[in-house]
């Protein structure tokens, strides 16, 4: 059932809606655990769009396996998503940036304020991000680490190659999964893709975690696929980043996810104008690239990508 869970009035009489789509069992079987899935926070992040339909589309197709609440939220920033704006459009203002809100505050503040009251109390919470357009990313899962002893658990059940967990100092405290995870509400925060688009291989993987974990928690009795088991990195030592020492255009030499060696090349940074190399960008160590440049253009400092070094992935 479509619900709206907040709406704020806009200029020329529209009406700014914030809705989900809770899908609960038929029949005598009402209530039960409930695991909600958030996405659309950043509106220039489509990869959890996917995931929404996709997920309801084999509920729907196997209902009666279904024994708890879904609930589905596909557009938390809708201006965003409608105009491809990270932010809200009109207040220059990143939503993910203004939690727990305040019901008394602005228009913003409420429509966060609502948010919490709405999502709060859910068994698992799902927040489903992509990178932006500059950065691809394998399907992951963030964790603060002052969290970790009841994240992980689950996040280990999600289908993704990466648990990185974060020192706390590197955690914004006005997040959405921070707010909520301090009130007692479990939130796994998913990074995957690249920003304004879908990558469709990295959320059919994440529906299959997804339906994993219902499994587990007691939500979803049908069949489920066999998961990955992820890499858990939690010492920020374990990642390298690689930035660009120059300006110029990236043409990439390896493909997204590859295990490398020390000093193998994963791409070059050339002079369009003169036709020459102006870089390599190698591997400082031997690893998993879990992030690459997507959008070719960089600037010196931009970020190339990420290596995960080969002691934590655990492979020959």
């Amino acid at each position: 059932m479509v619900e709206t869970i907040a709406a704020a009035g806009l200029p020329v009489d529209e009406t700014l809606k914030i809705r989900k789509n809770r899908i609960r069992p038929e029949g005598a079987l009402k209530d039960g655990k409930r695991i909600s899935i958030v996405t659309g926070i950043h509106g220039d992040e489509l990869e959890g769009q996917y995931v929404c339909f996709e997920l309801q589309r084999r509920i729907e197709e196997k209902k009666e396996c279904l024994a708890g609440i879904v609930d589905i939220y596909p557009a938390m920033n809708p201006l965003g998503i409608d105009s491809i704006t990270r932010g809200i459009p009109a207040f220059d203002l990143d939503m993910n940036r203004i939690f727990p809100g305040n019901i008394d505050g602005s228009m913003t503040e409420y429509l966060a304020a609502c948010i919490m009251e709405d999502v709060k109390g859910s068994d698992c919470v799902l927040d489903i991000h992509a990178s932006n357009i500059y950065l691809t990313e394998i399907p992951q899962i963030r964790i603060n680490e002052l969290h970790q002893d009841v994240l992980v658990p689950m996040a280990q059940e999600t289908n993704v190659d990466l648990i990185w967990v974060h020192g706390a100092s590197t955690v914004l405290e006005s997040t959405f999964a921070h707010s909520l995870n301090d009130a007692g509400t479990p939130v796994l925060v998913v990074e995957m893709g690249v920003g304004m688009r879908i990558t469709q291989a990295y959320g059919d993987q994440m529906v299959d975690g997804i339906f994993h974990l219902m499994r587990e928690m007691g939500i979803w009795t049908g069949e489920g696929k066999p998961v990955k088991t992820p890499i858990i990195s939690r010492d920020a030592e374990d990642v390298s980043y690689l930035n660009a020492s120059v300006s110029g255009v990236f043409i990439p030499a390896v493909t997204h996810g590859a295990r490398l060696k020390e000093s193998e090349l994963i791409g070059r940074i050339v002079d369009p104008l003169r036709g020459r190399v102006l870089d390599e960008v190698r591997a400082p160590g031997d690893g998993m690239l879990f992030t690459i440049r997507d959008y070719p253009v960089v600037v010196e400092g931009s970020l190339m990508g990420r290596l995960l070094k080969k002691e934590v992935c655990g492979y020959e």
